[in-house]
């Protein structure tokens, strides 16, 4: 019984401490770790395309569709250089554009001191685009700058 009691009080407590601390008990908006959150225009389909891309490759994906795109690249520090059509949150990494599975894959591995990966435009041959034959870069963004990360 007393364990019950303790429990109860500190499940209390520690909702005590979120309310007075100003953080949220339950958000909506922000992806669990293992889960893609995506935000994009509901009449993009290339972003629709580049979602099938990443379920494929195995992740658990979560669609916002917004009209505010911008503001969701903003809040979330893309630069304006590396903007694409879409925006997506993973494991706390950002993920701008058409940027392949493996890529995002390998950021996961382990700590690279980068904010997130970006394709910058819409590269025809990027995942979701599906025109073979542009190269394009996978570039990296974060405190230290930008760089390239990969090339396809």
């Amino acid at each position: 019984m007393k364990a019950a009691r303790w429990g109860g009080l500190l499940a209390v407590a520690l909702v005590g401490f979120h309310l007075t601390a100003g953080l949220p008990l339950f958000d909506d908006d922000h992806a669990s770790a293992a889960e893609l959150t995506v935000w994009k225009s509901s009449s993009c389909d290339c972003c629709g395309k580049w979602i099938e891309h990443m379920r494929a490759a195995g992740f658990s994906v979560l669609v916002h569709d917004t009209q505010d795109v911008r503001s969701v690249k903003i809040a979330h520090g893309v630069p304006e250089s590396l903007w694409s059509c879409h925006t997506a949150v993973l494991d706390g990494y950002v993920i701008e554009g058409h940027v392949p599975a493996e890529d995002v894959r390998r950021l996961q591995a382990g700590p690279s001191g980068n904010k997130g990966l970006a394709v910058p435009g819409m590269p025809a041959s990027a995942p979701g685009m599906d025109q073979p034959g542009q190269p394009y870069q996978v570039v990296t963004f974060g405190p230290n700058g930008s760089g390239i990360y990969a090339n396809h």
